[in-house]
């Protein structure tokens, strides 16, 4: 695949050396902002606004911890250092770092993995002073997080126009352009084509209605998420609490952001576990359409038989985002072949 030639074109503002990255979600949003600060010449384009469809509908929970197996360990290992990275190039990143509290129904103390401990009651209840009875032990990841994942989108989309990038929203992308012998030459959009000798398919589950007319099976299902989001006491939540109810935090003084199946189940949940909690309102659901791989893990890499072209399309994007989009950069400007994406490469299907 050419996309190692950007790092031997020596510059300049040609549509020969343009990437254009398809999707301005969290993920399209960093891989226009890792490439551009990158030196390449970008052009991100969405058929919304950058951060409005998927992403918005992420719980955005951040973590490194008890990450051990699957191709994308590695990569999932390194996530909560790549978002302290971002931060410091990126100052203000709407980043929270609370740690997260996880416990379960099953007796006795679970098994910590990297980054966790375990910690029983008393421990539990100092980190969640409102709870109605701590679990007798809980898993507590210290360096976990969450985002506001429309925030960080926005952000990377503004470092990539400082860094010359340019961006398309409202502009649906219907087709990729190809030249008479096959290779990648930009995309065609509701509003005209856009040139380009690159092209990433970040667009989550269009990814694979993307890449179909070019006899490319991109094997990712749409996958149905439910958020609810709740009127709450300030300070009833403090980490991220991870329950077999719901995962549960806090986003505003007085809101609460939970995931989970049922409103009425975990409303009683809510209301049930946390004291000052007998008021707790639903004020929305949101059902979100996340693009899930069908063995779950990562497709990012280049795609072989298309010369020019591009894939990154995963689930736990808003986890993944830094990482990836800086891996994926340093792929298309460098050349380079990052080793720990091995595992998540399209031609393993």
């Amino acid at each position: 695949m050419p996309h190692s030639q950007l790092a031997q074109s020596g510059g300049g503002d040609t549509s020969e050396e343009t990437v254009i990255v398809v999707g301005a979600g969290i993920v399209g949003a960093s891989v226009a902002y890792h490439a551009a600060r990158a030196g390449a010449v970008v052009t991100l384009v969405d058929a919304g606004r950058p951060g409005a469809g998927v992403t918005a509908d992420s719980f955005a929970w951040v973590g490194a911890s008890g990450v051990r197996t699957g191709p994308a360990a590695a990569l999932r290992a390194t996530a909560t250092e790549e978002y302290r990275r971002l931060e410091a190039e990126l100052p203000g990143l709407p980043v929270t770092w609370s740690g997260s509290l996880s416990w379960g129904t099953a007796d006795g103390a679970p098994e910590a993995g990297p980054g966790q401990e375990i910690v029983n009651a008393a421990a539990v209840a100092t980190l969640e002073p409102t709870l109605r009875q701590p679990p007798e032990w809980a898993v507590w990841a210290p360096g976990d997080g969450s985002v506001d994942s429309v925030g960080v989108t926005e952000r990377l989309v503004a470092g990539a126009r400082a860094h010359g990038a340019r961006v398309h929203p409202d502009t649906p992308v219907t087709a990729v352009r190809r030249d008479a012998a096959g290779r990648v030459v930009g995309v065609e959009t509701a509003a005209g084509p856009l040139s380009g000798a690159t092209v990433v398919l970040a667009a989550g589950v269009a990814t694979a209605a993307l890449g179909a007319p070019l006899g490319i099976r991109v094997p990712v299902d749409p996958s149905p998420a439910t958020l609810f989001r709740l009127r709450a006491p300030a300070g009833l939540v403090r980490t991220v609490v991870n329950t077999p109810d719901f995962d549960l935090r806090q986003v505003a003084a007085d809101r609460l952001l939970a995931a989970a199946d049922s409103p009425e189940r975990t409303l009683a949940a809510v209301r049930s576990t946390f004291r000052g909690a007998a008021n707790v309102e639903l004020l929305s659901t949101r059902v979100g359409v996340r693009p899930m791989p069908v063995d779950g893990e990562p497709i990012v890499g280049p795609v072989a038989p298309v010369s020019g072209l591009y894939v990154a399309v995963l689930h736990s994007a808003v986890t993944l985002a830094p990482a990836v989009g800086r891996l994926v950069a340093r792929e298309l400007v460098d050349g380079a072949v990052e080793p720990i994406l091995a595992g998540c490469r399209l031609d393993r299907f």
